[in-house]
């Protein structure tokens, strides 16, 4: 059964080995009643020109040139041109699964709005998929498992870019692809969360991600480890600070400094804490480290933990629990 037009908006720069994979699967999808709204972003191969053949053969098919220059720009002009009653968007170098569609339009008729659906997905590549990224995966289904994505935002993002839908009122109400913030798919994710959406649970793998060495994610600047914490940083001090309470950072690696260094741009008081005895009592940007057991002498903190060490962080999460604090209220994972 058809239950309203899909908006898929699909921005492509170079990928003409991969788009008929990912445009079969879109015109093979049980669920038909759909627009692909693709735009170039200044391909200099055949992408384009593949594109416009498809588009010959199916009207859903629409492509048009990118008005600006980028990702969001490529976004931008994509939904500017939509008009279904649900948006997605998806890579021109992914794949989805033929019932993809299906299943989330079913979801978000049975929940109304105020809800995203989300699928599992999985990774594939030529030369096979690296530890850190069956990690992800792994972590990113479980989360999806449940629903409970949200619980581990300040991680990673939390919810896949290219396999998400919702009520086009409810992309209007978090401004959709209009900011300017990269990555702009953790910063749409962190719009969602601020909205109070909820995340549809969801069991079977709709969506597979495709891996290779010049893929946008692993080669632009925008995604680098820098633009990630900005992105946290600013909506943790939007959204879930508590300028009331002592705030307290941990680990004096490279991403507790960037964290005490744009706490400090703010300037914005915090306690920097540490278990390295190389580093205790020493001061980086005018602020000295202290042993992490002053936690305990401070009046209802919150706390970023910058402590990637899967060992120390469980370690971390047990002392928390010690001292009968919550995740997502008074500590935050940063990674």
């Amino acid at each position: 059964m058809q239950n309203g037009k899909v908006s898929i908006i699909i921005p492509f720069k170079n990928t003409v080995h991969y788009l008929p994979e990912c445009l079969d699967s879109i015109v093979n999808q049980s669920y038909t009643d759909w627009e692909v709204l693709a735009v170039n972003d200044n391909s200099t191969d055949e992408s384009y020109e593949l594109l416009t053949s498809y588009s010959n053969k199916d009207e859903r098919i629409k492509v048009f040139q990118n008005k600006g220059s980028g990702i969001i720009h490529a976004l931008q002009t994509g939904y500017a041109k939509s008009n279904g009653a649900f948006v997605t968007r998806m890579d021109s170098d992914d794949i989805m699964r033929p019932n993809r569609l299906e299943v989330m339009v079913n979801s978000l008729h049975e929940t109304g709005p105020g809800y995203i659906a989300v699928g599992q997905v999985k990774y594939f590549s030529d030369r096979g998929i690296s530890n850190g990224y069956g990690r992800y995966e792994e972590w990113l289904n479980g989360l999806t498992s449940t629903g409970n994505n949200f619980d581990e935002i300040y991680k990673e993002c939390v919810i896949p870019s290219p396999c998400w839908m919702v009520h086009r009122e409810d992309f209007g109400k978090c401004e959709g692809f209009k900011p300017q913030r990269y990555p702009e798919d953790y910063d749409l994710t962190f719009r969602f969360y601020e909205q109070g959406f909820k995340i549809i649970p969801c069991d079977p793998v709709l969506h597979m991600w495709r891996d290779y060495d010049t893929r946008t994610s692993r080669t632009h600047e925008h995604y680098a480890q820098n633009y990630f914490l900005d992105i946290k940083l600013h909506y943790f001090l939007k959204l879930n600070h508590d300028r009331t309470r002592p705030l307290v950072v941990w680990g004096a690696g490279f991403k507790g400094k960037k964290i005490a260094k744009g706490l400090k741009k703010q300037g914005l008081e915090f306690i920097w804490l540490c278990d390295n005895p190389k580093k205790i009592g020493k001061s980086i940007y005018g602020k000295e480290l202290v042993h992490f057991e002053a936690l305990q002498n401070l009046d209802n903190p919150q706390s970023i933990i910058t402590v990637a060490n899967e060992n120390a962080q469980k370690e971390i999460r047990r002392y928390f629990s010690e001292l009968e604090q919550s995740p997502m209220q008074d500590y935050f994972f940063f990674c």
